[in-house]
């Protein structure tokens, strides 16, 4: 084999040898890439999954949170009268549950409750609570306590009602166009004085000397004060307020100004979201023994009689 040939056999064997270390770098290469995909994609994983753990975990602490916070609607009456500045805080101190309070005309807490915006009620409008019951908006309803409505009105007495009975004493202030002031809120106070209304007869409700407020019980009292006019009020309220205005109590004392207090706990199956178990421990709580005693005693002390007569327990 002649130089020539041995040249042109050596360069083939180098070019074949750089060929192949080529290919060797480029498989190695591919590989190192792909193990790189692979611990990248399995890095993605677990810190998808750690997310999740950590976001399902937080959900499951905030759901904890929730179930211990209880939404309760009621009346402005139970809170004007200081009732519940008793009653709450000792039922969070025997649950641990926290107490949301929405105090509101009974129209508006039972609504709120047909809207799955509340878990319990504490109202006074009978006639709203069975029917919100028969809607399938309530699971349980229980008696709670009772007292009863007052008309209340200046000493002066223009209408003249002292002694009259209710009915009487309601056409006396419309005879006599003297200021009547309506809380105007469907609350229960609101539906009692309308009630009383249509059996008086009267319904000239829009002339000048009655009155809407649109407000709570203390609020219409105070107004009620400011104009020397009459309102229906409710004992408690009145017995917790009275120091604070000229008026006094002109009539009371009959059965139609009974005025009795129900509990209700939102239906868990048209709201499942609502904390329902804080709905019963309420209930239980308000018409067992110690929320009873609580009701019982409440005002004794300072006003000489209970604010509130317990259903429950005598």
């Amino acid at each position: 084999m002649n130089k020539k040939n041995k040249f042109l056999i050596y360069i083939l064997l180098t070019a074949l040898a750089v060929t192949m270390f080529s290919v060797i770098s480029c498989n190695k290469t591919a590989k190192d890439e792909l193990n790189s995909v692979s611990t990248t994609s399995a890095e993605t994983t677990a810190a998808a999954e750690t997310i999740t753990a950590a976001e399902t975990t937080s959900a499951a602490e905030t759901t904890e949170v929730e179930k211990k916070e209880l939404i309760l609607a009621s009346t402005t009456s139970t809170d004007d009268s200081g009732l519940f500045g008793v009653l709450l805080p000792d039922f969070e101190k025997a649950t641990g549950y926290k107490v949301k309070l929405i105090a509101v005309g009974s129209g508006e807490a039972i609504t709120l409750g047909e809207k799955g915006e509340a878990d319990v009620l504490l109202v006074h409008s009978r006639k709203a609570e069975d029917k919100f019951m028969e809607d399938g908006f309530g699971s349980v309803r229980k008696d709670v306590m009772h007292n009863d409505f007052v008309i209340v009105g200046p000493k002066e007495d223009p209408a003249n009602i002292k002694g009259k009975s209710v009915v009487d004493a309601f056409k006396a202030i419309s005879d006599s166009k003297s200021i009547f002031v309506s809380r105007a809120d469907k609350s229960g106070t609101n539906t009692k004085e309308l009630a009383i209304w249509g059996k008086a007869a009267v319904t000239d409700l829009k002339a000048e000397w009655y009155i809407e407020t649109g407000q709570g019980m203390g609020e219409t009292l105070t107004i009620t004060n400011e104009k020397s006019g009459y309102t229906l009020t409710d004992r408690g309220t009145w017995l917790a307020m009275k120091k604070n205005f000229s008026l006094e109590i002109l009539v009371e004392g009959e059965e139609l100004l009974l005025n009795p207090y129900g509990v209700i706990a939102v239906n868990p199956k048209k709201y499942p979201n609502i904390n329902n178990k804080g709905a019963m421990a309420f209930i239980d709580y308000i018409t067992g023994e110690q929320g009873q005693a609580l009701i019982k005693n409440f005002g004794v002390e300072e006003y000489g009689e209970p604010l509130f007569y317990p259903d429950v327990i005598k």
